[in-house]
């Protein structure tokens, strides 16, 4: 059966762009502005203090992992009461080594390995709504050991470095994501996935996008009424059975899109639809545009893509510099 959790991850193409070390001593604090892209952190050793906007502040410790899979603005800090210290991570200077923050002497307080990688579907967004905004994790050396290695990796220049960090930085992520006890999360994919009825729902509806599920349908692979059915998974995902599965056939979608090997009428059939007309109506609704012009515009930002050098957007000082 169909694994929704690697799916998404897989249509998400999480890149890894960015990592380094961080400490802290004495009194100290700093304040990022939002950022937007995925961030991570592992504690090496010692202790601090983080403040996620919108989330409980937090007491990290040795061992503790955190990801903010769209970063809004954080502090991090020492336990003593201080200013921070305002950093726009699109505009800092690229750092030489380890950052340090508060005494420069002596061993510091807190160390940590942190950085960011990016998501290079654009579809990102909407699969990241499907997640918490912040995931902390205590007690799972696995990932200690894996952020370690994206900065080994990262730090060297060994052949296959690019691939190696892809395929590690997938690994984080799912080792993170089924980390989480998924009934205490937020709605969403962890949520449902969390929940065996609506679990089983979800695998229906990745492994079978081609099937013109209804409710009905889905509520009897869940072993539930229909209006039982309804209320819990849109309870725990979300989002309603047909929005999921609407969103999920216009990831698909755009995915073939990109691929440029299926007429239009194949990928509509891989994603429900039995004629290309209907798809294309439901696509230009869903995205703003038909299947044909986002095609073309996605081939266009590739070849800028190529020329330049960049991918989603990301300057290469920004490449450098942000520290979680």
């Amino acid at each position: 059966m169909t694994d929704p959790l690697a799916q998404v991850i897989e249509l998400m193409r999480p890149r890894a762009v960015f990592s380094k070390g961080i400490s802290g001593a004495g009194r100290w604090g700093v304040r990022y502005s939002e950022f937007g892209q995925p961030g991570f952190c592992a504690v090496i050793e010692g202790g601090c203090r983080l403040a996620v906007d919108g989330e409980e502040p937090v007491s990290l410790e040795e061992g503790d992992f955190v990801l903010l899979p769209a970063t809004p603005a954080f502090t991090m800090s020492g336990f003593e009461p201080v200013t921070p210290r305002l950093i726009d991570p699109r505009t800092m200077p690229a750092p030489t080594g380890e950052v340090r923050h508060g005494r420069l002497d002596g061993p510091p307080d807190v160390r940590l390995f942190g950085g960011y990688f990016v998501f290079d579907s654009r579809d990102a967004a909407l699969l990241v709504s499907l997640l918490p905004a912040m995931i902390h994790i205590r007690g799972v050396p696995r990932l200690s050991m894996l952020v370690r290695l994206v900065g080994e990796e990262a730090g060297g220049e060994e052949a296959g470095r690019d691939l190696v960090l892809t395929r590690l930085v997938e690994i984080l992520l799912i080792e993170a994501l089924r980390a989480i006890p998924g009934k205490n999360a937020p709605p969403g994919l962890l949520r449902g996935l969390a929940d065996a009825r609506v679990a089983e729902a979800l695998r229906q509806m990745h492994s079978d996008a081609e099937r013109s599920w209804t409710v009905a349908e889905l509520a009897s692979e869940a072993g539930m009424s229909r209006s039982a059915f309804f209320d819990r998974f849109t309870g725990a995902v979300g989002l309603r059975p047909m929005e999921y599965l609407l969103a999920w056939r216009m990831a698909i979608a755009k995915e073939l899109l990109r691929r440029r090997d299926l007429t239009l009428d194949e990928v509509a059939r891989r994603v429900g639809y039995g004629s290309a007309s209907t798809f294309s109506i439901a696509f230009s609704r869903h995205v703003g545009q038909p299947p044909g012009r986002y095609a073309r515009a996605d081939r266009h930002d590739a070849e800028l893509e190529v020329w330049t050098g960049s991918r989603q957007g990301v300057p290469g000082h920004m490449a450098r510099s942000l520290a979680i």
